[in-house]
């Protein structure tokens, strides 16, 4: 049997991309997985329905694609050397260790014991290879015991089960959309600065931020769109977007923008992909695993002098629009239904 861990997922009230990842698997994987949850108070694991106590066999497999530590699932390294079951896990990324300037305190503590625990795993799949090489160079620079198998798996690009976008039109008004929690990581402040300057140049274009505003380091982000907003109408900013209205603001976008510092995979390019749009993003490393294939400008990162030819090109460039655009279309992409079964396959 195998187990699927929602102790976050099954309670998580802001769709953050690491818990968008753990929903798509489970529904993906269906009735091939029983959800169940950690309970700190007890030590133990319990079935998400009933709440009744799970009692794993060596046969049986534990899977998570959540973080997790001591502090918040007290009893948790107990539960891993006692090894009643096999363990699997899909890693996100080593961000809170190689940025901590950008990131939650909290996180930063607990990121390094976080990883320690997943090398107590059987199996761990990191959702690139960058991702996994940053994870594999964490257990060499300990020096401990490594159990963990560790690979990198191809997330989906289908993230809201819609069909693929396979003949797209440049709509009349021109649009950029970019899609991410409001933070210095995701670098929206930056980008405000481009799009200001462009504005300011005579570029007619409308802006649409969609995330939510991060409570502990968004504050500066969202003031500085608040004013923006007051002078320009042409910025928006959708907080709390449901699928249907992201799908919309897809449909009807000329590109996206992806300015981000620092990433475990880059959902949002690829679910820009989809969507037939072509993509402005970051020139990193884990971005290139993805902007190769074609559709996307890559633009290093505060290059304020790169980043507005890339996004005036995309924007107002219609030869250039359709180049990207067909490059989107034709290329191979990931599906989350071929995730799921990869990660099946693996856990036998």
């Amino acid at each position: 049997m195998i187990y699927f861990d929602v102790t976050k997922s099954g309670a998580a009230r802001h769709q953050s991309g690491l818990m968008r990842v753990s929903a798509r698997l489970r529904q993906e994987m269906g009735a091939a997985v029983t959800p169940v949850r950690w309970d700190g108070r007890k030590g133990t694991w319990r079935h998400a329905g009933g709440g009744m106590p799970v009692t794993f066999s060596t046969a049986d497999w534990l899977f998570t694609a959540e973080l997790f530590s001591e502090a918040e699932r007290p009893g948790f390294w107990s539960f891993l050397r006692a090894r009643p079951c096999r363990l699997a896990a899909m890693f996100a990324d080593a961000i809170p260790l190689r940025h901590p300037q950008i990131t939650w305190p909290q996180s930063v503590a607990r990121h390094p014991e976080y990883l320690k625990m997943l090398a107590a795993f059987d199996r761990v799949w990191a959702i690139s290879e960058a991702s996994r090489r940053d994870l594999v160079e964490f257990w060499r620079w300990q020096g401990g015991e490594t159990r963990a198998a560790a690979g990198s798996i191809a997330l989906g690009a289908d993230f809201d089960r819609s069909p693929r976008v396979t003949s797209p039109l440049k709509p009349e008004t021109a649009r950029l959309l970019c899609v991410g929690i409001l933070e210095p990581r995701k670098n929206q402040m930056f980008l405000l600065d481009v799009c200001e300057a462009l504005w300011t140049a005579g570029t007619d274009f409308e802006l649409h931020l969609v995330g939510r505003v991060n409570p502990h380091f968004g504050g500066p982000v969202a003031a500085r769109l608040q004013a923006l907003r007051k002078i320009q109408p042409r910025a928006h900013h959708h907080e709390a977007a449901s699928d249907a209205l992201l799908d919309r603001l897809y449909a009807t976008a000329t590109a996206t923008a992806f300015p981000t510092l620092a990433e475990g995979c880059g959902l949002p390019v690829l679910e820009s992909l989809w969507k037939g749009r072509p993509c402005v993003c970051s020139d990193l490393p884990v971005l290139r695993e993805i902007a190769g294939g074609g559709g996307c400008v890559m633009a290093a990162p505060n290059d304020r002098a790169a980043w507005t030819t890339a996004l005036r090109t995309v924007l107002t460039d219609d030869a250039a629009w359709r180049r990207l655009a067909t490059e989107a279309v034709s290329r191979p992409l990931p599906i989350w239904a071929d995730t799921a079964k990869t990660l099946l396959a693996g856990l036998q």
